[in-house]
C-alpha cells in the first residue's frame, strides 16, 4: 500500500535539465513533509544512474539529501525505474531509504486499486525494437560487464546514449501509451487507477468504465505532479508560492459496483 495523500512525479531526467528543474524539485520534495502521505517517483528521476562498488554519479547529491530527509521525516518514497535510471540499487534502498525497484507496482495507491509502470515498452509496434534492446541492457552480465568500464568512461558512454534516446515529447503526443492505457483498463475492471509516466505528456482521463488514467508528466519539461487522494486524482503544476501547487485538473472517483468474484 502506498499511502495517501500520494504526490506523483515522473521524468525529471537530472543530468539533462537545467539547474532551475533540480532546484525546483528540492524545493517541492522540501515541502512534503506534514502534506504528503507518500511520494511515488514514476521512473527517469535520473537521465542517468548507475551503481558502481563505491562510485555513483556525481551531480545529483542535491536531490538525494532532499530524498534521504524526505525519508527521515517519516514519508515513505517509492521509486520504479525508467528506461534512464533501471541500474539502481544498494545506494537508493539503503543508503538514501527509498523503495526502488526495477518492475512496475500493483497495489493500493493513495486509496485506489492501482497499477503503476513507467510506460517504456509497452506499445505493441513502435517499441518492439526497444524492447530487445532493453532485454541485453537489464541483463546481469550485461550490468557487471559495464560496472568493470571506469566511472568516467562509462558515465560519458551512458550520457551520449541518453542523448541520441532521449525525446522530450513523445511524437505521437502520447496516443499510443494513451490507447494501451484505455485497452488495459478495459480489460482489468478491478484497477480503477492506472499512472504512466515516460511520454512527456501529461494526462487526466476517465476510461468508459469509470476507471482513470493518469500521467504526470515530465518534471524535466514542467514542475508538474499528480496529486491522489482517496476520493479524488488532481493533475497539479507545483508554484513555490502556492502551497498546494496550481490545479490543473481533477477526476473524482466514481464508486464502483461489486464486481463478481472470478
Amino acid at each position: 500500500m502506498i499511502a495517501a495523500p500520494c504526490f506523483v512525479i515522473s521524468d525529471a531526467h537530472l543530468g539533462a535539465a537545467d539547474i532551475d528543474a533540480e532546484r525546483k524539485l528540492v524545493a517541492f520534495l522540501r515541502h512534503l513533509p506534514g502534506r504528503a502521505g507518500s511520494l511515488l517517483i514514476n521512473g527517469d528521476l535520473f537521465d542517468f544512474w548507475f551503481e558502481w562498488k563505491t562510485v555513483i554519479p556525481r551531480g545529483h547529491f542535491r536531490t538525494l539529501a532532499a530524498l534521504a530527509d524526505l525519508v527521515d521525516a517519516g514519508v515513505p518514497v517509492t521509486m520504479l525505474a525508467g528506461n534512464h535510471d533501471c541500474w539502481g540499487g544498494d545506494v537508493l534502498n539503503r543508503e538514501v531509504g527509498i523503495d526502488y525497484r526495477v518492475s512496475g507496482w500493483a497495489g493500493e495507491l493513495g486509496g485506489w486499486p492501482a497499477v503503476v509502470e513507467h510506460g517504456d515498452g509497452l506499445r505493441e509496434e513502435e517499441d518492439r525494437p526497444y524492447r530487445r534492446l532493453r532485454t541485453v541492457l537489464r541483463h546481469p552480465w550485461a550490468i557487471r560487464a559495464f560496472r568493470l568500464v571506469h566511472p568516467d568512461l562509462g558515465s560519458k558512454l551512458a550520457s551520449g546514449s541518453s542523448d541520441a534516446s532521449r525525446v522530450h515529447r513523445a511524437r505521437d503526443g502520447g496516443s499510443g501509451l494513451r490507447a494501451v492505457a484505455m485497452d488495459f483498463l478495459g480489460k482489468n475492471p478491478r484497477v480503477r487507477l492506472l499512472v504512466y509516466g515516460h511520454s512527456h505528456v501529461p494526462a487526466l482521463e476517465r476510461a468508459p468504465n469509470g476507471a482513470v488514467y493518469a500521467n504526470p508528466g515530465a518534471w524535466l519539461d514542467a514542475p508538474t505532479y499528480l496529486h491522489v487522494s482517496p476520493d479524488r486524482v488532481e493533475l497539479r503544476r507545483w508554484e513555490s508560492e502556492l502551497a498546494q501547487g496550481h490545479a490543473l485538473d481533477a477526476i473524482d472517483r466514481i464508486p464502483q459496483e461489486a464486481l463478481p468474484d472470478a
